[in-house]
């Protein structure tokens, strides 16, 4: 069962995740939560930005060390649209993000259960997850972004 809190930030993930499919971005969100208040709010800025690392869990991981003032997000809680990549998971690793939050599974490159779990590999630090939350709302967005991308092709 998924909290009251989860899915209210998750609805707040949801929006950035909007902001990204309106500017023609990969639609996924991400927010960092500490002490019951958002910290950082970020979308998708890859085709924006020409910048491969500028997925939203990064751009929020960079935008929450920015306002502790810290390297070490220690008692942050990152919500995120999609489940994260390698990439995302390993900067939430070196970060120490206490707690991970996400929406739709990502069987291609999701490190926290569907093509590998980060966890397992016993590295220096562990996250916790909580998976699924507005799961389809979530995967949703997704699919109909990608759909009319597809529809524009043909």
């Amino acid at each position: 069962m998924h909290t009251v809190i989860d899915t209210h930030y998750m609805k707040e993930a949801l929006k950035e995740a909007r902001k990204a499919f309106e500017k023609d971005e990969v639609p996924v969100g991400a927010v960092i939560v500490s002490d019951g208040r958002v910290i950082a709010r970020a979308h998708n800025q890859i085709k924006m930005l020409k910048d491969p690392t500028a997925h939203a869990e990064m751009i929020a991981i960079t935008q929450a060390a920015e306002f502790l003032a810290s390297e070490r997000l220690l008692k942050a809680t990152l919500y995120a649209t999609i489940e994260p990549c390698a990439m995302c998971g390993g900067a939430m690793v070196l970060g120490r993000i206490d707690r991970l939050v996400f929406g739709a599974a990502d069987p291609k490159t999701g490190v926290f259960g569907s093509k590998l779990d980060l966890n397992s590999l016993k590295l220096n630090h562990a996250i916790k997850v909580t998976k699924g939350v507005l799961e389809e709302e979530c995967a949703g967005i997704l699919k109909e972004f990608f759909s009319a991308k597809r529809r524009k092709v043909l």
